[in-house]
């Protein structure tokens, strides 16, 4: 299955649908991303729509309800969790200030303070 993201007016995701991949066939066997664009429009009506992908091999990150499409990066980024939190270019994801600690701990964010709180381990399975 492919997966197209609706984009809105002011480049928010605001649906994501599937589409068989055989929409996607060129004659030559080869995917269209516009093959795809097209089934949608003839299908929802007219939109902007832009393919994800489940495994992020391309536009950085799969698209969520309420992230936002970047054409310049042409990636899907997700809203920021917190005022203090930079993107990180690359992986056109958000990133602590302060790195989280690096000791198999998982712990809450407290933007007041912009440190790292409450880690605990968790257990092996």
């Amino acid at each position: 299955m492919a997966h197209f993201a609706k984009i809105d007016s002011n480049n928010i995701v605001t649906k994501i649908v599937a589409v068989d991949n055989n929409v996607l066939l060129k004659a030559d066997g080869t995917e269209s991303e516009l093959k795809g664009k097209q089934f949608l429009n003839s299908l929802l009506g007219q939109a902007k729509w832009v393919q994800t992908s489940f495994s992020a091999s391309f536009r950085k990150n799969l698209a969520g309800i309420g992230y936002t499409y970047d054409s310049t990066r042409d990636a899907f980024i997700a809203p920021k969790p917190f005022d203090s939190w930079i993107l990180n270019e690359t992986t056109c994801q958000w990133e602590a200030p302060v790195q989280h600690p690096d000791d198999g701990t998982s712990c809450l964010w407290d933007e007041d303070n912009k440190q790292w709180i409450n880690c605990i381990i968790i257990p092996a399975i």
